[in-house]
């Protein structure tokens, strides 16, 4: 029988150092695993929180949408004219949703710092769309609203050709149904699907201000309407008399269009068919800002009589004159 002799120190030496780079190896793929592990479930946590925040958002913006078309359901109730101090038109600056939902018998309750509508604001306005020149109009065979069109595109500096495109392409899409034309346009349903046309963005941006695109023809409202419009739909309108009539309404509104042409000192019978006092199209504008998510939505609602139907809603970013954008975060929270 053979007796074995014990290693010797010096061949003991590589085996310790396998086993050592072995444990190293093993560590270094449990750190691995257990920290992607951990970011893939840090992921999944931020992408539900987030789908979460959107889906809140979505439904306090319905809410808000149906509260705005309470309110233009009870300013159709009284009737009349439509004009800018009605309640209506005051936007909503952004405020802090908490303050809506805790108000009860005209007594603020302490803010709950566990909810979720804590560190939620709110904003919003509300937009005559018939204080613009429908696009829908171009489609009437009618000298008096190209005329129109064509002074105010001069008005705005714009050429004349952009208008002459516009007109083709639209009658095009008008037509594309009947005419089963796979090559035609689709028809615009915003201002800003002009592009579908070949429209150039530095245009649109250009006519968003006092053009719109609404389903059905439209005239324009004379209590809303920006100078450049009335000076456009109203012929022979002197553009300073445009501007003055602008002002004078604002402490008087108009009741009625020949009262409107009166104080112009043109004569009553001018801009038949285009001009009008009161409005059926609004777009309705909403922004949530929950925590780091901002979320914006604007609809398309017609009102007739006290019935107020919402024909689109969509979500994306817009910006607006009354509204300013919210500041950064770190701004916010900026000590200065």
């Amino acid at each position: 029988m053979i007796a074995l002799r014990p290693l010797s120190r010096a061949a003991r030496r590589p085996a310790r150092g396998a086993a050592l780079l072995t444990a190293m190896l093993t560590v270094t793929l449990v750190a691995t695993f257990a920290a992607t592990a951990l970011w893939q479930q840090w992921r999944a946590v931020e992408i539900e929180t987030a789908e979460r925040a959107r889906s809140q958002a979505g439904w306090i913006l319905l809410g808000a949408l149906d509260w705005s078309r309470v309110v233009l359901r009870e300013d159709g109730r009284t009737g009349g004219a439509d004009h800018l101090a009605e309640p209506w038109a005051v936007p909503l600056q952004e405020a802090k949703l908490s303050t809506f939902l805790a108000a009860q018998g005209n007594v603020s309750q302490v803010d709950d710092a566990s909810s979720e509508t804590s560190n939620a604001f709110l904003s919003g306005e509300i937009v005559d769309l018939q204080s613009r020149m429908n696009l829908r109009n171009l489609l009437q065979k009618n000298e008096t609203i190209d005329l129109a069109f064509s002074r105010l595109f001069e008005r705005l500096g714009l050429p004349a050709s952009a208008l002459q495109q516009i007109s083709i392409d639209l009658r095009m899409a008008q037509n594309a149904g009947s005419n089963d034309d796979s090559t035609a346009p689709l028809m615009p349903r915003t201002l800003a699907q002009l592009g579908w046309l070949g429209v150039s963005p530095e245009i649109i941006a250009r006519l968003e201000p006092h053009v719109t695109m609404l389903p059905i023809a439209t005239p324009i409202n004379l209590n809303t309407a920006t100078p450049e419009v009335i000076w456009a739909c109203v012929e022979g309108l002197d553009w300073a008399k445009a501007n003055q009539f602008v002002q004078a309404r604002e402490a008087s509104p108009v009741r009625t269009v020949p009262e409107a042409l009166q104080r112009m000192n043109m004569p009553t019978s001018t801009g038949t068919g285009l001009l009008a006092i009161s409005t059926s199209y609004f777009e309705i504008r909403g922004r949530l800002r929950l925590g780091e998510t901002l979320v914006s939505e604007r609809s398309l609602v017609r009102r007739q009589g006290m019935n107020v139907v919402t024909l689109w809603r969509e979500r994306g970013h817009w910006t607006s004159p009354n509204l300013p954008l919210p500041e950064p975060a770190a701004a916010r929270n900026s000590p200065l």
